[in-house]
């Protein structure tokens, strides 16, 4: 039995072939077709040299062709990389000799990047443009277009065997440091990850083709957009257990708060998943002015960043039979715990959710923390976990550790348990500020921040003082084009001990962020090096 990403994706084809698998634009593609297109890319990446074990980068945002890509590397039981469309060239240089990349599928608007890549990565030998709207010269380092690439080649699946122990490698966001990549079985990722265990109920899917026969007895599928980029292993695998279940993945390649509602509209999508309030907020707004019509809309998943509470009311407002549900976890981790909000839920208890039946805190010196009220650890998660990062022993060590005899991954956020038996999380503990030997944890301060209406979004960080060590300061967003940083101070102290709130300032028109919505601290730490601080009166 092979719990491959490939093999999964096979059967959900064999199950419901004539059935919409994606829409990207004015573009529909049924299973049949992706699985064809697939096949074909990968009897290309074949001819030229790509095999089993050698490294793809995928360098496009959201789109048919990125997938098939993804799906091409699986069959061959080559590795798919994805590489962030925001990078510019010595980051992408990094990404490809870090993963060592040996073919990339790309974007033609990205030719002079990768140009500039290609002569300095003598192992990267294989490249295959995406036309689009630009008419940037490709050929020069011996690409080819992707279409010219499929041309010609079988559409068939006669491919070797695939094995559950194929290696999948996700690299991170770089919110601590460099991208790392992170090594994962199929069969860990899929149920870590990508449903193959009910993370609600704990059950496991039993075999294979379970998910397959499942699709092929329902009439219809569900429709997910899934809006952060496939970069982040949330989008990847939102788009997996909706193809492996037989349902339709709609892809809104630039975000665009408009166009999702629109496209919610058109295609009757019926879950979106985000990141956090970053997605969530001018979706919301965009709601508000556009008036659309999204009966089909019963749920919006947030993966990675919580939804704050102020927003959850708002949302549940607007959408009365909406399940908000929190997912949490990271690309070392995969799914560590989630929450479900609906108009009859308590979500007044702040970043809550209920930990998975692998899921555990970790002291700082390494023991399982007693789940009792009010102990605080680092989440940790033991099952089906990673093997460690790529090329990186070293860090590998740092976070995967055996406790008891049982090998946990801890990526570092910390958690607190509840009464209720749910955890309160508190950050990731590389952005915990000590002022005065008091830690705050940046989430807690930013959520009582988003919760004043006149803030659109805010980050916190720590900054340096003489007589504290360090200081609480925020990078703040305002909604219109003032702010009464008075008033969002008194406002923020009757959510917070006073010695979390911050005590400078910065306003900001845009806030920075990484292309999936998550916070981007180091961005924030330099934009507070280099402008002046908003005043705030003396206390």
């Amino acid at each position: 039995m092979s719990f491959n990403v490939a093999d999964l994706f096979e059967h959900a084809v064999d199950a419901v072939p004539d059935r919409v698998a994606v829409i990207c634009g004015e573009r529909r593609v049924t299973y049949r077709e992706l699985d064809e297109r697939a096949n074909r890319l990968a009897h290309h990446l074949s001819a030229r040299g790509i095999g089993h074990g050698d490294h793809v980068g995928v360098y496009s945002r959201n789109s048919i062709e990125a997938l098939e890509a993804m799906i091409a590397a699986y069959k061959l039981r080559a590795v798919s990389v994805s590489v962030n469309y925001r990078y510019v060239a010595e980051e992408v240089r990094y990404i490809v000799d870090n993963a060592d990349l040996k073919a990339l599928v790309f974007e033609r608007a990205y030719s002079d990047i990768v140009a500039e890549v290609a002569a300095l990565s003598p192992e990267l030998t294989e490249f295959i443009a995406v036309e689009d709207d630009s008419a940037l010269d490709y050929m020069r380092f011996g690409g080819i277009a992707y279409d010219d690439a499929l041309a010609g080649q079988s559409g068939e699946r006669d491919f070797a065997a695939r094995s559950s122990e194929d290696l999948y490698l996700l690299y991170t966001g770089g919110t601590t440091g460099m991208p790392k990549g992170v090594m994962w079985t199929h069969e860990d990722v899929w149920r870590a990850l990508g449903g193959g265990i009910n993370h609600v109920t704990g059950e496991y899917v039993a075999d294979e083709w379970e998910l397959a026969n499942n699709a092929k007895s329902a009439p219809s599928g569900i429709v997910m957009a899934p809006l952060s980029p496939l970069i982040h292993g949330a989008a990847q695998w939102a788009v997996f257990i909706a193809l492996n279940s037989g349902g339709t993945v709609v892809f809104v390649p630039q975000f665009d708060a408009h166009e999702v509602w629109r496209v919610v509209q058109r295609h009757r999508v019926n879950v979106l998943t985000v990141v956090g309030d970053a997605m969530a907020r001018p979706l919301l707004d965009a709601y508000r002015e556009g008036g659309y019509d999204t009966p089909s809309l019963w749920a919006l998943s947030s993966h990675a960043a919580l939804f704050s509470h102020a927003l959850k009311q708002q949302y549940l407002e607007l959408f009365p039979n909406l399940f908000l549900t929190d997912v949490i976890g990271s690309s070392e981790s995969g799914s560590t715990g989630l929450a479900v909000v609906g108009k009859d839920s308590d979500h007044s208890q702040g970043p809550r959710v209920k930990f998975g039946a692998q899921a555990a805190l970790i002291d700082d010196d390494g023991n399982l923390v007693e789940p009792v009220p009010g102990a605080v650890g680092r989440m940790a998660r033991k099952g089906h976990v990673p093997l460690g990062y790529y090329k990186d022993p070293e860090k590998s060590a740092t976070i995967f550790l055996e406790i008891d005899g049982t090998r946990y991954v801890v990526p570092g956020d910390y958690a607190r348990y509840e009464a209720d038996g749910t955890v309160t999380l508190l950050g990731r503990g590389s952005e915990c500020i000590n002022t005065g030997g008091e830690k705050v944890f940046p989430e807690e301060v930013e959520g009582a921040l988003k919760s004043h209406p006149n803030v659109f979004d805010a980050l916190v960080i720590a900054v340096p003082d003489e007589r504290f060590g360090q200081r609480v300061a925020a990078l703040v967003q305002p909604r219109g084009t003032s702010l009464d940083l008075a008033e969002v101070d008194a406002h923020v102290r009757t959510q917070v001990a006073g010695y979390k709130a911050p005590r400078t300032y910065w306003l900001v028109e845009q806030m920075t962020r990484q292309p999936s919505g998550k916070a981007n601290y180091a961005a924030a730490k330099r934009y507070a090096a280099e402008h002046a601080e908003a005043g705030l009166p003396p206390r």
